[in-house]
This record gives structure tokens, C-alpha cells and sequence, in this order.
């Protein structure tokens, strides 16, 4: 017995457990762990699934169900497999299972289009996009899914957080929510769940992974004057996030041959990837494009939710003159006084609205790190 499908969920791997599906007039069976001796068993009935097409060529059937280990993703494409699903599945799954079918139609005429092309100006037109500009590697990233990107950061994210020590509760991870509710209520369709989570160090910086997850040191909460500073670094994060940054910059560190091949919706390059990708995020560094993206849209975002945007500002511009680029927030976040005209330039078009205030109080959350409290001039 070889696996006909790929199974996500919170008690499987970050990669996804291999799995066998068997279909039946009552639902789907599926079996982990092939071995001599069998393997663990799952059976879902036809009322409890959900289905769609996706996969990185939409050419996957996928199939969820809540069950009691929560939340599971069925990525299915042995065509045996879905034909008999489609057989056996009842009437209310039909319309669906044909939606999902006809874009697994069109998907595959456009493969076999892409195909057809000569292979010499295939090749030659995508050494000139590759050179000339970064269109190729946006197309591999809007090829990429948003719940595989959750995956990939969150594999990295989990490796990162075994080596630390992270603060689960107290006043810093109250305010740190506050301004990722207040945040994010201004995000218009947004397909993240942030994760953002405290770690004990002196090191002042924050950085986001793609998919949602985010880590702020509360060295970076000790050096700030205010909430609002911190959430200005906290809004520069969420948007290297919302604009895949991280993705992008992964992609195209993979090289020529496999953007291409995730191009083509070769998926199984990527998930094989995982693991190596995982050092690749936790050192990644964004190029100054991104970064005034970032700023420019995580201005846009505070002023939105009526979060002062001159922290942000101040916060970049007071690390910058005071520790003359040394500090390791601006190694990986390069400032200038450049950037900083930039925004206030930025903040000068933005329309006027009137702060609203955090709730919780800056000095105690900083005493609660063992901060000196900040003393206003």
C-alpha cells in the first residue's frame, strides 16, 4: 500500500502526513503509518467533508472535516481516488465536487498548453524574466497557497522557539495582543491567524515569518518610549506578512530551475523543502524595496486603527542617531535619515484622524520586564 494523499492538521507534521484514502458508500477511510502490521485509521462520513480544488496547479482535490483532533486538510490527487469519490459522494456534495472538477479541467488544458510550447523560447523567455526583473518569481508566490506558506513559517517558527525562553502571559503579551486585535481589524480580507508571541531577550528586534507567526524580544519593549513605537514595528512586521515578503525572498533564494518547476505545480519540491527552508527564514534578510513597502503600508495601517503613527518614526529614528546603525534591529532593518523623510512624508498625505489612546499603561508593562521605567523629558 503507497500513500495516495497528503493529510494537515495540528497532530501531523508541519510537511504533512502521508496517508492512504479509501472511499465507501458511508465516507472516506484513511490509513497512516503503512506498515506489515496496518496503521492508524481515521474515518470521516460524506456529511462531515467540505470540497474544493487546490494544491499549487489546482489540480489536487481538497477535502476538510473537523474532527476530534481538530481542523483536517486532505490533499487528494490520485485520479482513482477522486473518481471514486465522485461516484459515491451524495447529491448535497455535488455541485461542489463539479466546481472543483472543472477548474481541474481548465488547470490541466493550461498544462498541456504550457507544454506545448517550444522548449528553447520557454527557456529563453524565462532567463530574460529572471534577469530583467522579479515577474517570475511573483508568479511562483501567487502559484503557492496561502495555507502551505502557513506551514512553511510555522515549521521555522516552531524550530526557533525550542532554543528560547517565551513569556506566555503577563502585561507585555496583554499589550502585544491589543495592538495585533487593534491591527488587525483594519486588514480588509485578511487569510492570516497572526501568531505573535513574547521571547526573553535583550536583543531589540521583532521579525515576522510567512504565514502569520511573529516574535517580539522584549529588548525591543524595554528600548521603546511608548506602546504606539512598538506597535509601529509591530504594523512594519504584519505587512511584510500581508505582502509575502518572506515568500518572495525564499522563492527566489531556491534558484532558476526550482521556480520554474513551482511555476509548473511541481508542490512536492517545496514540501520536501521544509525542513532546509526552515534556517533559510530564521536568517532571512529583505531587500530595501520591501522594506519601504513595509514601512510605507504599515504606516498606512496605524493611521487606520487610530494608532498614533509617529512612534513608528520616532522609534526608527531614535535607534538610528543613537546607536549609529549598530543596533541588531537596523542590521536587518537598515534605517537612514532617507527612510525616515520618507515617511514623514508619508504621514504628512495621510488624512488627519485623531489617535485613541492603548488601554494598558507603557511604564507598568515595562516594569513587568524588569525595565527602568521610561521618564518623559
Amino acid at each position: 500500500m503507497s500513500s495516495n494523499a497528503l493529510c494537515f492538521g495540528h497532530n501531523h507534521p508541519a510537511s504533512g502526513a502521508p496517508c492512504f484514502v479509501q472511499v465507501d458508500a458511508a465516507g472516506l477511510t484513511i490509513i497512516f503509518e503503512f506498515t506489515g502490521g496496518g496503521g492508524d485509521r481515521e474515518v470521516v462520513p460524506f456529511a462531515a467533508l467540505s470540497v474544493s480544488a487546490g494544491g499549487l496547479d489546482h489540480d489536487h482535490l481538497v477535502v476538510k472535516w473537523t474532527g476530534v483532533q481538530g481542523e483536517q486538510t486532505l490533499y487528494l490527487k490520485d485520479q482513482d481516488a477522486i473518481r471514486a469519490f465522485r461516484q459515491t459522494a451524495p447529491d448535497d456534495l455535488s455541485l461542489h465536487f463539479a466546481q472543483a472538477a472543472e477548474l481541474v479541467r481548465q488547470v490541466r488544458q493550461r498544462r498541456r498548453l504550457v507544454w506545448g510550447l517550444a522548449l528553447g523560447m520557454f527557456l529563453s523567455t524565462v532567463l530574460g524574466l529572471w534577469f530583467g526583473s522579479d515577474l517570475l518569481v511573483q508568479i511562483a508566490v501567487s502559484r503557492i497557497p496561502v495555507e502551505w506558506e502557513q506551514k512553511l513559517g510555522e515549521s521555522a517558527y516552531r524550530d526557533f522557539l525550542a532554543q528560547q525562553e517565551v513569556i506566555k502571559e503577563g502585561p507585555a503579551v496583554a499589550a502585544l495582543g491589543e495592538m495585533t486585535q487593534r491591527l488587525t481589524e483594519q486588514i480588509p480580507n485578511n487569510p492570516y491567524k497572526f501568531e505573535v508571541t513574547v521571547v526573553k531577550s535583550d536583543v531589540i528586534n521583532a521579525f515576522a515569518l510567512p504565514g502569520g507567526h511573529v516574535v517580539v524580544f522584549t529588548g525591543l519593549m524595554k528600548k521603546a518610549d511608548s506602546g504606539e513605537e512598538v506597535a509601529g514595528v509591530m504594523s512594519h512586521e504584519l505587512n511584510h506578512v500581508l505582502r509575502r515578503h518572506g515568500l518572495e525572498r525564499i522563492v527566489k533564494s531556491l534558484g532558476l530551475l526550482t521556480v520554474v518547476t513551482i511555476v509548473l505545480g511541481d508542490q512536492q519540491g517545496l514540501v520536501g523543502m521544509m525542513k532546509q527552508l526552515s534556517v533559510e527564514l530564521l536568517t532571512l534578510k529583505f531587500g530595501r524595496e520591501q522594506e519601504t513597502e513595509a514601512d510605507v503600508t504599515g504606516l498606512q495601517l496605524l493611521q487606520r486603527a487610530k494608532i498614533d503613527p509617529s512612534g513608528m518614526i520616532k522609534f526608527f529614528e531614535r535607534l538610528s542617531e543613537k546607536d549609529e546603525g549598530r543596533m541588531e534591529w537596523l542590521s536587518t532593518h537598515p534605517m537612514s535619515t532617507a527612510r525616515a523623510e520618507r515617511l514623514k512624508a508619508e504621514l504628512a498625505a495621510l488624512p488627519k484622524k485623531s489617535p485613541e489612546p492603548f488601554t494598558f499603561d507603557w511604564k507598568q508593562v515595562q516594569a513587568s520586564l524588569g525595565a527602568q521605567p521610561v521618564v518623559a523629558p
